[in-house]
């Protein structure tokens, strides 16, 4: 490590791309297809619908690329994955991978929509599918020490309209939509994801659905992990104690507070009915923070394949509020 490296700031152990880099590296629709497709399919072609690997190419690419002698069926790297139906060029995808994963904060539509010539309208869809890459939970159980946590997201009192106010029932968090998360010490992986409620049967089984049952546990004082089936020990918030010995939940509250920077710094409204897709993306970017640029970039684009969201879907009602919430 020479002495610049040594004082370089944030991880600069990682191999990073800039973005002069990574516009040389596509230059052109093609090269960014064939990333894609090294990415998808690292050990060569296959049928996106039955895996055979005696494929094809098509003449003319159309109606496209490849063809499968198995099941007779067209394909493209598209097929079987969350970029499936989209019309946007593949260049333009890798790019907004790219400033999805190295924005500390994301990247907000109306800023992709700017950067890479596309609507708002688009800018948003594509977000939305490049999250789908961390809509499975693939983290866990975590052997701990684990860290135990809610946070809420949803609008301040003060900047209610008066007849909104009035009717919120109770004081606080009355009103605002719950996260539930877990950090894990030993491998600083994170699993969060919104919760219908904050009350001590959710919270546990959320807790020992993702531990294994040997697992240490912290949490603050919340009476809601009471009686908690793992070995449990709370930091006490409400008397300013918020570490005692290893007993702590820092490591989570650190990145609740990056979620909420996030929040009000790029998004700035989130509605509940797509709030648990943002914490996803969060939780899903913190677990390969460690891994270079282009890893990272691999590693989401592995993530997309067998997921498929179609925007009737995305924008079909799923019994949550879709107003945004400051």
């Amino acid at each position: 490590m020479t002495k610049v490296e040594a004082k370089a700031p944030g991880k600069h152990y990682r191999d990073g791309v800039n973005l002069i880099e990574l516009l040389a590296m596509f230059p052109d629709e093609a090269t960014a297809e064939r990333w894609f497709e090294e990415s998808i399919w690292p050990d060569g072609r296959r049928c996106s619908y039955c895996g055979n690997e005696k494929t094809r190419e098509v003449p003319k690419r159309k109606p496209m690329p490849y063809w499968c002698s198995k099941c007779r069926k067209y394909f493209s790297v598209r097929t079987g994955t969350a970029l499936a139906r989209s019309n946007v060029p593949m260049r333009k995808w890798a790019l907004a991978i790219y400033l999805c994963m190295t924005g500390l904060k994301s990247v907000s539509s109306m800023k992709l929509h700017r950067d890479i010539g596309v609507s708002q309208k688009t800018a948003w869809f594509m977000l939305m599918r490049i999250r789908e890459a961390w809509a499975t939970e693939t983290d866990g159980p975590y052997k701990g020490p684990v860290e135990a946590d809610e946070t809420y997201f949803g609008g301040k009192r003060k900047s209610m309209h008066k007849w909104k106010r009035e009717q919120l029932d109770g004081r606080g968090v009355a009103g605002k939509t719950a996260v539930a998360g877990l950090k894990d010490r030993d491998t600083n992986k994170v699993t969060a994801k919104v919760v219908r409620e904050t009350t001590g049967e959710v919270l546990q089984e959320f807790v020992t659905d993702h531990t294994t049952p040997d697992a240490t546990v912290y949490t603050d004082e919340s009476r809601a992990y009471r009686g908690l089936p793992r070995t449990h020990e709370a930091v006490k918030h409400s008397v300013g104690e918020f570490v005692r010995g290893k007993a702590s939940t820092n490591g989570l509250e650190s990145f609740w507070s990056m979620l909420k920077r996030a929040h009000t710094g790029t998004f700035h409204k989130m509605s509940p009915k797509h709030l648990d897709r943002y914490v996803k993306e969060f939780a899903g970017r913190h677990n390969i923070r460690e891994l270079g640029t282009l890893a990272q970039m691999r590693d989401t684009v592995a993530g997309l394949v067998g997921r498929s969201l179609l925007y009737r879907e995305l924008t079909a009602d799923n019994g949550l509020s879709s107003g945004a919430r400051s």
